[in-house]
């Protein structure tokens, strides 16, 4: 009798372990369906902003709404970086994940429409 307990505890062992496993892979299943959605919606965002010409002096001015807060009128930086040469140091696709993303705490986030987001990146490459 001690074989057939012994059998029986084994199949429940077996049972127990392929369902955690199942789960596991489920939880994985998820998380990486969320991140590839996520990043693949980014993508695309990063690829239209890219695509736009944007204008200087409407990035001028959206910087002045939204950003001489942190990083000063002149762009030479307050509690915020100085953004001068920030070109130089991150290329665009980074600039715009740090925009729309806040990265860097406490940078808040933004949504920002392409077009807009374009308008700024081209502002930004006239700090050089």
């Amino acid at each position: 009798m001690s074989t057939s307990s012994s059998t029986a505890a084994e199949r429940n062992f077996k049972k127990d372990f392929l369902k955690i496993v199942f789960v596991v892979l489920g939880v994985l299943l998820i998380c990486f369906s969320i991140f590839f959605i996520n990043h693949n919606e980014n993508n695309e965002y990063i690829i239209e902003t890219i695509g736009h010409n944007g204008s200087a002096e409407e990035g001028n001015a959206l910087f002045k709404i939204n950003c001489v807060g942190c990083h000063g009128i002149t762009a030479r930086g307050l509690v915020g970086p100085d953004l001068h040469s920030i070109t130089q140091r991150l290329n665009d696709k980074e600039i715009i994940k740090q925009v729309t993303g806040g990265l860097t705490p406490p940078m808040p986030s933004f949504e920002i429409d392409p077009v807009n987001m374009s308008n700024l990146l081209k502002y930004l490459h006239t700090l050089e």
